[in-house]
């Protein structure tokens, strides 16, 4: 079973905290069986640690870090606090080891100060991001995504931004059919569409029009088997194609045809892992116009092939 460590620095956020803790424990495989374990690890067993709202006393201390497949570094309400010594050694020591290891909001601040995101592409809060990229030049700063998956290490922005980045974790180690049953219990959606840009407030904010789009991202999940235009999907929004691209990038962060094929590979996985439709007739199925364009999107989206993909989840 893969055994999830969440590290509780002083000042931890609550919500951060609790995020990973009843993401992955409410995990159950197909069979019935729990997916993770989980535990809460501080710099010393059984110290008092600051949680704002309340203090907790954490059953494990650092050498729980040591025995975990997953180290989840939540924020901390005093992010640019010195790291103490030991808890770096600690996370330095797991990557080492081969340990992923991931923070949620400005959880990336002390993993920064660890240096192992030095040369790494990384997110945070947006409203921080511009404070760690000041702090950490080496690292290459991220302000628009939900999150960022370096391989081993990982970050993502922030509150919620910690569910996604968990159901992308839990899709990473047991596919997409555990990761959409995770989703529903959290009720969240598997994958939202755009990224953190979406809620960034610029100096003149974009007008909500979430409703606007609602009916028409309806309208492509049903047909995405279609050959749709920029055109195609402009007349049935009863809209200029600008002023399309216009709406698609304020409200979710990615043009329509971006959003498209990500839906459509998304569709993909969950027909290789449930069915044993060839790759050509999945291509078909999803709306790609040959299998060699939906091999190479889907690829470039999900990192492996199709067969690949199927071998490992189907």
């Amino acid at each position: 079973m893969h055994t999830v460590a969440v590290l509780a620095l002083d000042q931890v956020i609550p919500f951060d905290l609790s995020t990973p803790l009843e993401v992955f424990a409410r995990t159950r495989l197909p069979d019935g069986r729990p997916g993770y374990r989980t535990r809460v690890c501080a710099e010393r067993r059984e110290a008092e640690v600051d949680a704002g709202a309340f203090t907790l006393r954490a059953p494990w201390g650092l050498e729980g870090l040591a025995g975990a497949d997953t180290v989840i570094v939540p924020g901390t309400a005093t992010p640019e606090a010195p790291l103490p010594p030991a808890v770096g050694d600690a996370l330095r020591a797991a990557a080492e080891a081969g340990t992923r290891i991931a923070s949620i909001c400005s959880g990336t601040f002390p993993l920064a100060a660890t240096g192992l995101l030095d040369g790494l592409r990384a997110t945070t809060h947006w409203i921080a991001a511009g404070r760690l990229a000041a702090l950490h030049p080496d690292i290459e700063v991220d302000p628009n995504v939900l999150y960022v998956d370096n391989g081993q290490i990982l970050t993502s922005a922030g509150a919620a931004a910690g569910l996604d980045l968990c159901l992308h974790m839990i899709r990473r180690d047991y596919g997409s059919a555990v990761a959409a049953d995770a989703a529903r219990l959290s009720v969240m959606p598997l994958e939202r569409e755009g990224g953190q840009a979406q809620f960034i407030v610029h100096d003149h904010a974009p007008r909500p029009q979430g409703s606007v789009l609602e009916p028409l991202l309806a309208w492509l999940r049903e047909n995405l088997a279609r050959d749709l235009s920029l055109s195609d999907i402009a007349a049935q929004a009863g809209t200029s194609t600008r002023t399309l691209i216009r709406r698609f990038r304020e409200q979710t962060g990615s043009t329509p045809l971006q959003w498209l094929h990500l839906a459509r590979v998304r569709q993909a996985q969950h027909l290789l892992e449930t069915t044993r439709h060839p790759v050509e007739r999945i291509a078909t199925q999803v709306g790609f116009g040959s299998p060699t364009a939906f091999r190479d999107r889907f690829k470039r989206t999900t990192g492996v092939s199709p067969h690949t993909y199927r071998r490992t989840f189907g």
